[in-house]
């Protein structure tokens, strides 16, 4: 299992498009991906309308934890997209 903490800098938060990209990207691994909002119980971030709906805002920090037998390059592919994304 790995896990990262990432603190959101886009002025929007996650909205429509990058959370879109977000689940290809997710959807392209093997492993299972939750990210978590501080106060919100962890959701499957392969889901589109769950992650739309943590409400994530600028400034808010999400935990992923990554797990399966491709969970060093998801979690490392996912960490490059948000550091380039959001």
């Amino acid at each position: 299992m790995k896990t990262f903490d990432y603190t959101v800098k886009d002025e929007i938060g996650i909205h429509a498009r990058p959370a879109g990209n977000l689940v290809k990207l997710i959807k392209g691994f093997s492993s299972s991906v939750t990210i978590e909002k501080e106060g919100k119980p962890p959701i499957n971030a392969s889901a589109l309308m769950k992650l739309m709906g943590l409400g994530v805002k600028c400034g808010d920090t999400v935990k992923f934890t990554v797990e399966g037998e491709d969970e060093e390059a998801a979690a490392s592919a996912l960490e490059e997209f948000m550091k380039a994304n959001l």
